[in-house]
């Protein structure tokens, strides 16, 4: 019987706290491996252990500095793969530049096809990610993607939460099927709020679907980046009778004003998962709460490893 590979997750510097907990559920100690720059600004890595036939997960959200992880992503990947890992997994909880993903103005890029050409070419053989911004992008590269959802971590909580005459409300259009499928494991109402982009990170509300007069209302989204949208999804919802709103996302980008447009708005709190680290305004902002992903990502992990089916974590 062949011997199982052993184990080895490695960290970035985006989010070790979130890697250092996988850890933790998992029971294994993370990999060694020295991250640095030079005086100008250049990664410089090294693996301070023998991966040589591993089986190797590296954790980096491509958060806030994009640039910077996404680098440091792939010189992590390269290391890993000259050093022999019989497989390198990128394990992103949070990918970047998912959010152009399409030609939707004449000569613009598909940067998240290019993300991906550069992660296979870095070294990965499989990417495990949470909540892609765009579902199509597992179809933007020629290796496995892994496409987890950090709905039960966010359900488990509005449960908890016991919340009266609940009605899950999607932002925009395209959100709907995630909002429907939260209200659907909630018994709760739904409701669409119709916009109209206006620029970059601004929209005009237009229209609100569904009924939320004298309802608790929690708006779901995949990504909170300047919260524009999200407050203002929020004023709408109060202006027709809505009693209670808070918000639910996944990824807390809160690049900007964000931290100071969600103090001041009317949202009662707003739930997030720990794929992106909290800056430390956004800590400080008592109306943010964050939840851990470690548990789904480990297992998600343990079971990549093991070659077993990944399947029932995909809901």
């Amino acid at each position: 019987m062949e011997e199982q590979r052993p184990l080895i997750i490695l960290s970035g510097r985006a989010h070790e706290r979130l890697t250092e907990s996988i850890c933790d559920y998992l029971q294994i100690p993370i990999g060694k491996v020295r991250l640095s720059n030079f005086s100008d600004g250049e990664n410089a890595c090294q693996i301070d252990e023998n991966v040589r036939g591993a089986d190797l997960f590296v954790v980096q959200p491509t958060c806030p500095p994009v640039n910077d992880n996404l680098m440091e992503l792939l010189i992590l990947m390269d290391a890993c793969r000259r050093s022999s890992a019989s497989r390198v997994t990128a394990v992103i909880p949070y990918f970047g530049y998912a959010r152009q993903d399409r030609k939707d103005r004449p000569r613009v890029p598909i940067t998240a096809k290019l993300v991906c050409d550069l992660i296979t070419s870095a070294g990965a053989s499989r990417v495990l990610a949470v909540d892609l911004h765009a579902a199509q992008i597992q179809g933007f590269t020629n290796i496995p993607v892994d496409h987890l959802f950090a709905a039960p971590v966010l359900v488990e909580e509005l449960k908890r939460l016991e919340l009266p005459n609940l009605v899950m409300v999607s932002p925009d259009a395209g959100g709907v099927e995630r909002a429907r499928a939260f209200a659907k494991r909630l018994g709760a109402g739904l409701a669409i709020i119709d916009k109209r982009r206006t620029g970059p990170n601004q929209t005009e509300v237009m229209n609100i679907i569904g009924d939320v007069e004298g309802h608790t209302c929690v708006v779901v989204d995949d990504i909170i980046d300047t919260a524009g949208t999200l407050v203002k999804a929020a004023e709408s919802l109060q202006e027709r009778g809505a009693t209670r709103i808070l918000a639910a996302a996944v990824h807390p980008v809160l690049s900007g004003p964000a931290v100071g447009r969600l103090e001041q708005s009317c949202l009662e709190q707003v739930i997030v998962t720990d794929t992106i680290p909290l800056r430390a305004n956004a800590l400080a902002c008592v109306k943010v709460r964050q939840l851990s992903v470690a548990e789904l990502l480990g297992e998600a992990i343990l079971r990549i490893h093991e070659a077993k089916s990944v399947s029932s974590l995909f809901v």
